[in-house]
């Protein structure tokens, strides 16, 4: 059984879902946010398919040294998956922080991939 911080975070997840929902043209910008690691993925969830996936496990692009802070590095997870989404010539996205809220690390993706040029 799940205890009640867990029930109030799938409650938040699932409101959140309920409200954005992605297309081929305007995928869906998923965060997934560990005590560790940061995840961002673009998702059709009309054709119900992951388009993109950027995460920063073993990943030397966003990590360039030991002392980079995990919001920095959630800085370049946004910046990379907006360079990989105008490659896919992806411009605009729908945002869904996951239940999470947009403070912090799911904030600064966000603002990395505003600044790399994806509109939402």
């Amino acid at each position: 059984m799940k205890n009640s911080k867990q029930l109030k975070f799938v409650r938040r997840k699932n409101r959140t879902r309920s409200r954005v929902s992605g297309s081929d043209l305007k995928p869906r910008l998923s965060i997934f946010r560990s005590n560790k690691h940061i995840q961002a993925q673009l998702i059709d969830d009309i054709n119900h398919n992951t388009i993109l996936t950027v995460t920063d496990i073993n990943n030397k692009e966003i990590t360039n040294s030991d002392k980079t802070t995990k919001t920095e590095i959630s800085k370049n997870i946004g910046l990379l998956i907006a360079k990989y989404a105008k490659d896919k010539k992806i411009t605009s996205v729908t945002f869904d922080r996951g239940g999470y809220r947009y403070h912090g690390r799911v904030k600064a993706v966000a603002d990395g991939a505003r600044e790399g040029g994806l509109i939402f």
